[in-house]
């Protein structure tokens, strides 16, 4: 939360769409509905609102019809996982738009409706705040992607919708998440050929075309469960990985004097506690990735074949002593470039997201400067801060875990903690 935002209310009802016949998963899908798909483990949908609980949402509406006695007969009523669910049922020909119709006494005057294949890291307030600052009946969650069928503004608000994705323009797509105002989309409903038999996308059209849509755009990789790579690629992202995201500068190595940067390895000097300490949580199964800010780079005074030079000894060395270093993902560009990828801005964690296919909000960035601390915030990911003292935070931009440690060694219980605790 950026500072001066005021906290906001945010909806506690989740309304699912766990319908779909999923003709795409086939045979999966021959004797079993798409929600209940396995993903290690357990049923997709479990992980959905498991992801969904962690935002103090516990009460859903599970909108079923194809195979839907097999979600209820799984689910029950919720109680056993300290939730509260009820169910509205309809026969498999239903549209999307006659579920939410047919279900609409038992939604709060404000929810959130998903569909039930896809899966996003996001932050419901940032959302809710955009959703009350734009005043919109809906406000979803867009992701970029090359022939989208949204066009939005820079503030957020959707100017257009476009289901035949050809139009100029519409870079992004909707991936649901949407916070609804219940009265004043019900009221659209009768308005629409065919009703009560018609698809909610055909509602997210016309209010798109109207500006009576806000969307607020993730950066990290959204996934689906829609076809069998999809749902293969969700598998690999969902399953928990013990991966520490570190900065490089005044963690693993000794900064530069300020104002200078490490351009040669022979000016890069370890620090002996953070290495013996990395070489503990490797014995432990933690593989690391570095993410580290260069302006050197832009500034003249660090050559990128030396800085790669450096990254390879760095790795070969670490290596050494069973130390994995996945990758090293560096921003050379200026602070004057207002580049999307230096930090605290959280573009390079994305890309890690993206190529390690790895949960922000389950992994932990480890730094030793404030702005570290809002670069975790903004990715979505936890933060240890090396050498700050205990009071030390950054108002407003403060991840949802949290630590300051005097040593590294310090805070290798707590990052056991926090991996163990994490659910398969």
């Amino acid at each position: 939360m950026e500072m001066g935002e005021r906290q906001v209310v945010c909806p506690k009802q989740a309304v699912i769409l766990c319908g779909g016949l999923g003709a795409r998963l086939r045979p999966i899908t021959d004797n079993l509905p798409k929600p209940m798909v396995m993903v290690n483990g357990k049923p997709f949908l479990c992980h959905l609102l498991e992801q969904l609980s962690e935002q103090s949402i516990t009460r859903f509406v599970l909108l079923t019809g194809y195979l839907g006695e097999q979600i209820s007969d799984y689910f029950g009523d919720g109680s056993q996982y300290g939730w509260s669910i009820s169910y509205s049922r309809g026969p498999i020909e239903w549209d999307t738009g006659r579920r939410v119709w047919e279900a609409r006494s038992q939604f709060d005057a404000q929810f959130l409706l998903l569909y039930s294949d896809n899966f996003v890291q996001f932050n419901l307030q940032k959302l809710k705040r955009l959703h009350e600052e734009l005043r919109t009946p809906i406000s979803l969650l867009l992701a970029p992607k090359a022939k989208g069928n949204i066009k939005v503004s820079e503030q957020g608000r959707i100017q257009a919708y476009d289901k035949t994705r050809s139009g100029v323009g519409f870079d992004y797509v909707e991936v649901g998440y949407m916070v609804i105002e219940r009265d004043e989309i019900l009221r659209e409903f009768p308005l629409f050929t065919g009703f009560p038999d018609f698809n909610f996308s055909a509602l997210l059209q016309k209010l798109s075309w109207q500006q009576k849509i806000a969307g607020l755009v993730v950066r990290d990789s959204y996934r689906s469960i829609s076809d069998p790579d999809r749902l293969e690629l969700m598998r690999s992202y969902l399953k928990p990985k013990r991966i520490l995201l570190i900065d490089r500068d005044g963690v693993i190595n000794q900064k530069a004097p300020r104002g200078e940067y490490i351009s040669t390895w022979e000016e890069f000097k370890w620090i002996p506690e953070m290495r013996q300490a990395m070489k503990e949580l490797a014995t432990r199964g933690f593989k690391f990735i570095v993410i580290t800010n260069q302006a050197g780079v832009a500034r003249g005074m660090v050559n990128t074949m030396e800085l790669d030079r450096i990254h390879q000894l760095m790795i070969s060395e670490l290596r050494k002593e069973g130390i994995e270093i996945l990758g090293v993902y560096t921003c050379p560009h200026h602070w004057d470039d207002n580049c999307e990828c230096r930090k605290p801005k959280p573009e390079m964690f994305f890309q890690i997201s993206a190529k390690h296919l790895l949960r922000m909000d389950q992994t932990i960035f480890v730094g030793d400067d404030l702005r570290d601390r809002e670069a975790a915030f903004n990715a979505g990911c936890g933060s240890l801060l090396i050498g700050q003292p205990e009071e030390a935070e950054h108002p407003g931009k403060t991840p949802k875990w949290t630590m300051n440690a005097h040593k590294f060694s310090d805070a290798v219980p707590a990052i056991e903690s926090f991996f163990g605790s994490i659910k398969a």
